[in-house]
C-alpha cells in the first residue's frame, strides 16, 4: 500500500482535512498548492501516491497528472475535485489516473478508494513490465533467428546447428545471444 503520498490542492482547508485523515492512517503527507509546485515536490522525493485537484492555478491536475504520468514520477495518481461531469473523466482516463474522488470529501470512502486506485495501478505497472518483457524477447528472438539464418546460408549448416554455434559463442564470449546474433550480422553487413 502506498504509504508516502503528495496532496496537491489549492484550497488549504482540504488539503489539511486530507493530511489530518491520511496521517491519521499512518501515512507520510507532503503538500502543494498548484500543480508546479506539485512538480518541483517530486525532484525531491517521488510520492507512491499523488492526489490532484483539477482545478488549479498555473498548472491543472489533468495536465500535471499527465506530465506525472509521462515521466513516472508517481506509483498512482489520482483526482480530487468538485466536478463530476463526463467530461472531466474521459479527459482523466486518458491522462494516467488511477481513481477520481468528487469533493467533499468523506473520510469513510477516501482510504478505500485510495487502495482500489492504487492496486489497480499497481496491475497496470506489473502488466507493462511483462508487455515490456515479452517485447524484448520478441526482439531478441527476431534478431537471433536472422543471425540464424545468416549461419545456416553461410556456412552451411542446419538450422539446430547454427543455432547451438551461436549459443556456444555466446557462452565462450560471456555475452547474450543477442549480442552474438548483432556481431555477426553487422560482420556481414546486415
Amino acid at each position: 500500500m502506498a504509504r508516502n503520498i503528495l496532496v496537491v490542492e489549492d484550497d488549504r482547508n482540504i488539503s489539511d482535512l486530507i493530511r489530518m485523515y491520511m496521517e491519521k492512517e499512518g501515512f507520510e503527507v507532503r503538500s502543494a498548492y498548484d500543480g508546479g509546485k506539485a512538480i518541483e515536490e517530486f525532484e525531491k522525493q517521488a510520492p507512491d501516491l499523488v492526489l490532484l485537484d483539477i482545478k488549479m492555478p498555473f498548472l491543472d491536475g489533468l495536465s500535471a497528472a499527465k506530465i506525472i504520468a509521462e515521466e513516472n514520477l508517481a506509483g498512482t495518481i489520482m483526482l480530487l475535485t468538485a466536478y463530476s461531469e463526463r467530461e472531466f473523466i474521459e479527459k482523466a482516463k486518458v491522462s494516467g489516473v488511477s481513481g477520481y474522488l468528487v469533493k467533499p470529501i468523506d473520510e469513510k470512502s477516501l482510504i478505500p478508494s485510495i487502495e482500489l486506485a492504487v492496486a489497480r495501478s499497481q496491475d497496470i505497472h506489473r502488466l507493462r513490465k511483462d508487455y515490456e518483457k515479452v517485447s524484448s524477447r520478441l526482439e531478441d528472438r527476431g534478431v537471433i533467428e536472422k543471425a540464424k539464418g545468416l549461419v545456416m546460408a553461410k556456412q552451411e549448416m542446419t538450422e539446430q546447428q547454427a543455432y547451438d554455434y551461436i549459443r556456444g559463442l555466446s557462452l565462450t564470449k560471456h555475452l547474450s545471444m543477442r549480442k552474438v546474433s548483432e556481431m555477426l550480422l553487422r560482420r556481414s553487413g546486415e
